[in-house]
């Protein structure tokens, strides 16, 4: 008989982080919403987190596999296409309702098929350069730990009118014991983004291209990602930091010097219906 999955208890105090507090009641204005802090990171890329930033810190009690610290990545991404206007429907919904044969009502005119026919080649595009992405994602946490994962808005990979940072660092995926639930960990993550209130305040946004970099090992034999030695996380922007802890002691700073950024050579371009 398989072993009961361990479900995640409630939130743990997070130490050594200013934040607002996560409140449950979420009916408090703006929780989450960072005034001044600064957050540790891997050592040639750390960046005192600005004004108007938003901290969500994310305390997981106990480990969690690499294949978890890559779902959250690729879920993550997904969220904030949606959030941001990027994409019209969820990705899950989007990709069941635009995979269906079309409907007769579609057919009662040549203009009406003819707009659906397009939109739905849209769709398809953007669906297979989303999933292409998140599969080499998926190839690139299999290679190497990845420590950090950017999803870059709008503007260039050095100017991005908007950021949002997964920071796995704090986690140690290579622990022995037995990994907590994914779906419960996912439950986790996405209640303290909503908590957090963090798009509350952003205006509604054009389409604008997305760009995913990551963290890796320089000699991890990364050959889709493209490397950038030189980078350096952008200054200006709003910022949105996940951080993820697992409330063990984290991988020391010294083991990410060798670990460079990657950038996907695929802009995801957003669509409207």
């Amino acid at each position: 008989m398989a072993a009961p999955e361990r479900e995640v208890p409630p939130p743990a105090a997070v130490p050594a982080l200013q934040r607002c507090e996560e409140a449950e009641d979420p009916r408090a204005p703006h929780a989450g919403r960072l005034e001044a802090a600064s957050a540790r990171e891997p050592p040639g890329s750390a960046e005192p987190l600005r004004r108007r930033d938003c901290l969500v810190p994310v305390v997981f009690p106990g480990p969690v596999s690499r294949e978890d610290c890559c779902r959250f990545a690729c879920e993550l991404v997904k969220h904030i296409m949606y959030q941001r206007q990027q994409l019209p429907l969820p990705y899950d919904h989007l990709k069941h309702f635009y995979r269906k044969p079309p409907q007769a009502e579609d057919m009662v005119k040549k203009k009406a098929r003819a707009t659906a026919e397009a939109s739905s080649r849209t769709c398809q595009q953007t669906l297979a350069e989303l999933e292409s992405v998140l599969s080499h994602l998926e190839g690139l946490f299999a290679r190497t730990l990845v420590p950090r994962v950017l999803i870059l808005l709008g503007g260039s990979v050095v100017s991005p009118k908007e950021f949002y940072e997964l920071d796995l660092s704090r986690l140690a995926p290579n622990s022995m014991d037995q990994s907590l639930s994914t779906a419960a960990c996912l439950r986790r993550l996405f209640r303290a983004i909503f908590v957090a209130d963090a798009f509350s305040e952003l205006q509604s946004p054009p389409l604008m291209g997305t760009i995913i970099m990551a963290q890796g090992h320089r000699d991890c034999g990364e050959d889709w990602f493209r490397p950038k030695l030189n980078y350096r996380v952008p200054i200006r922007g709003h910022k949105l930091t996940v951080t993820l802890s697992c409330g063990r002691p984290s991988i020391p700073v010294s083991a990410w010097e060798d670990y460079v950024w990657f950038q996907a050579p695929v802009t995801l371009k957003g669509f409207h219906e």
